[in-house]
């Protein structure tokens, strides 16, 4: 145990009772808060949370951010506003040092939504050894990924009850406990019986299972890992798992559906998440463009 192990484990008990929030969630505030306070513990001696100031809050971040992306950096900032909050609440500190912690720029609207060439998705979904286990297995979770534009965690949460075989929907377990039910196409569904004919016995009522023995169930990094591997024997430029997210998004959108449908198929609560991707249809944007001053219209 020690002082950091006990204090996160408070951490936690707060996260999950007073916010809410699922437990994969609160291990990426729990990692983000151990990484703090473990540098705190090697720079001082101790926690010495009553000497805990403004400026080794922004200590931390100047050295920490530079070394991640700008989402990781968001996050980082996040989840620290969550550990100073936490630290207030329990008395530990005097002062709400959550004001400390400096907001950091976000670049990422500067660019457009990337998604993946049908040709590439097409490769990596035929480089799936259908007559193995784990291709079986590696092609349902692509066919979740691209068709309905699941996050990673929403595949790894998956169970066998959550699939509804005469009513034909998937019951998607999302963010902040929200459960959404999906149609599920059929492409989907003949992937995902190819993959139960073989599915090894297991205790664990999850869908997805690792393909080694004990045959635990898959984590999200495990569904990050299906997507790379079948990059790779694609032959394809690896991406991320989000990436075929976005590919769910845009290749509706050039299929003429509607923001609001795509928002629902994506499950967004609020529509500006989804208008993100507009930009991205040039075609329809085009005719928007005013004429540039002195040039030809």
């Amino acid at each position: 145990a020690g002082p950091v192990e006990e204090l996160l484990a408070d951490l936690r008990t707060y996260l999950a009772r007073e916010r809410g929030l699922v437990a994969g969630t609160i291990r990426n505030y729990e990692r983000a808060g151990r990484v703090f306070l473990e540098d705190r513990v090697e720079r001082v001696g101790g926690l010495e949370l009553q000497r805990l100031a403004a400026g080794d809050v922004t200590w931390f971040l100047a050295r920490e951010c530079p070394r991640r992306s700008v989402s990781g950096a968001m996050d980082l900032a996040a989840n620290l506003r969550a550990l100073l909050r936490h630290l207030h609440v329990a008395g530990l500190i005097d002062a709400p040092l959550v004001w400390a912690v400096p907001k950091v720029a976000d670049l990422r609207g500067r660019s457009l939504p990337k998604g993946v060439e049908r040709d590439a998705v097409t490769a990596m979904l035929a480089a799936c050894d259908r007559e193995r286990l784990i291709g079986r297995r590696d092609l349902a979770v692509l066919l979740l990924l691209t068709r309905l534009g699941l996050r990673t965690g929403e595949v790894a949460a998956i169970e066998l009850d959550d699939v509804d075989w005469r009513a034909g929907e998937l019951l998607v377990h999302g963010k902040g406990h929200r459960q959404d039910g999906m149609p599920l196409p059929v492409d989907v569904g003949e992937a995902i019986v190819s993959y139960l004919r073989v599915r090894p016995s297991s205790e664990h009522r999850v869908l997805f299972l690792c393909v080694l023995a004990p045959f635990g169930p898959i984590t999200s990094s495990g569904v990050a890992n299906v997507v790379r591997y079948a990059c790779r024997r694609a032959g394809v430029p690896e991406v991320g798992p989000h990436r075929l997210r976005h590919t769910a998004a845009t290749e509706r959108l050039r299929a003429r559906v509607s923001l609001e449908e795509i928002a629902q198929v994506l499950r967004h609560r609020q529509l500006v998440s989804t208008a993100h991707y507009a930009r991205v249809d040039r075609d329809s944007l085009r005719p928007l463009a005013l004429p540039w001053p002195g040039g030809r219209s």
